[in-house]
């Protein structure tokens, strides 16, 4: 099921125990989950990544509370679930309506979850969250700001998100920051105070970085105006998986094809532009790059890691093997 049908249930009440969140959007699967966990005295659990464990998953859900309340369980993985403990868990809530439990996948295998028999023998909730398109984004970044005393119009909020390239999570960000204002937020405000994290700026980091330039400050600067360590990464690990890809049609083909590479025509200046980026990397290098991004991507999802001093590490490295 998609968003709309998930919001139609709920206002109905006619809701589940048992949810699987999944899809393209992070933001709204974090935000599903919390709403449907939001319950006062609960008994919760969380599995993030890495920490996920069956036994200690199914012993929380197979019991009742000593005390009456309500046992959570939350797993939060870009990795899947085993389909046969999956199954099981689902089982536990259904025999127990007390209960409530939340799998929500970060990966990128929708195929598996988005499958009407995938849950037929259960009563889970499965639902595709893709990203907010421009009037669900400014919905949701409006209503984050009601609950957060935030005075801001539609008009200022779809500047804001303009700054930050569509990215829901980004603008929420920044509304947490604008608490402290007694006043209406207007455009010049955002203007004033928010450093836009769009697309270009953060591909503006990539080349510095790619350069061999210093990079540091700007890391900094990235971070403390709220992006995730994360993701930094992960646009790194695209951007060069891009220009890999420019680099193999260009030793096959002589010369770049915007349309056939990216699936879409692009400016000559900016297909040039990656193009020269590209072939100054050897095959071998972007192998070594790729096992480097991806081993400390898989580091920085694990539990009680500083995200941060990865990154820092990560990128040092990335500099050295160029």
């Amino acid at each position: 099921m998609y968003k709309s049908e998930f919001d139609n249930l709920i206002r109905s009440q006619k809701i589940s125990n048992s949810f699987v969140f999944f899809g393209e959007s992070a933001f709204l699967i974090d935000m599903y989950a919390k709403m449907m966990t939001n319950i006062e005295d609960a008994n919760i659990i969380n599995f993030y990544h890495d920490e996920y464990d069956f036994n200690s998953a199914k012993a929380h859900l197979s019991q009742g509370s000593l005390f009456g309340d309500r046992n959570i369980l939350i797993v939060k993985s870009s990795k899947k679930v085993p389909k046969k403990e999956l199954d099981i868990l689902l089982d536990f809530c259904k025999k127990n309506p007390d209960n409530i439990f939340v799998y929500a996948y970060y990966g990128s295998d929708h195929k598996t979850y988005n499958n009407k028999k995938a849950f037929a023998k259960t009563e889970a909730v499965a639902v595709r969250f893709f990203h907010p398109k421009d009037f669900e984004a400014q919905n949701i970044v409006l209503q984050v700001a009601e609950e957060k005393n935030v005075t801001i119009d539609k008009f200022t909020v779809a500047h804001l998100l303009k700054i930050h390239n569509g990215d829901v999570a980004l603008a929420v960000n920044e509304i947490e920051k604008f608490r402290v204002f007694d006043r209406a937020i207007t455009t010049k405000d955002i203007d004033t105070l928010v450093f836009g994290l769009g697309e270009v700026n953060l591909d503006d980091f990539i080349k510095k970085l790619l350069n061999k330039k210093e990079f540091k400050d700007d890391l900094l600067s990235i971070i403390d105006h709220g992006e995730d360590e994360i993701r930094i990464l992960t646009s790194i690990t695209a951007y060069i998986t891009q220009l890999y890809m420019f680099n193999i049609y260009i030793r096959v083909n002589g010369a770049p094809n915007a349309l056939e590479i990216l699936g879409y025509p692009a400016p000559k200046f900016v297909v040039d532009a990656k193009a020269a980026q590209s072939i100054k990397i050897k095959p071998f290098t972007y192998s070594k790059l790729h096992e480097l991004l991806l081993d400390s991507e898989l580091k920085m999802k694990s539990a009680n890691i500083d995200k941060g001093a990865i990154l820092l590490s990560t990128l040092i490295r990335v500099q050295k093997l160029l």
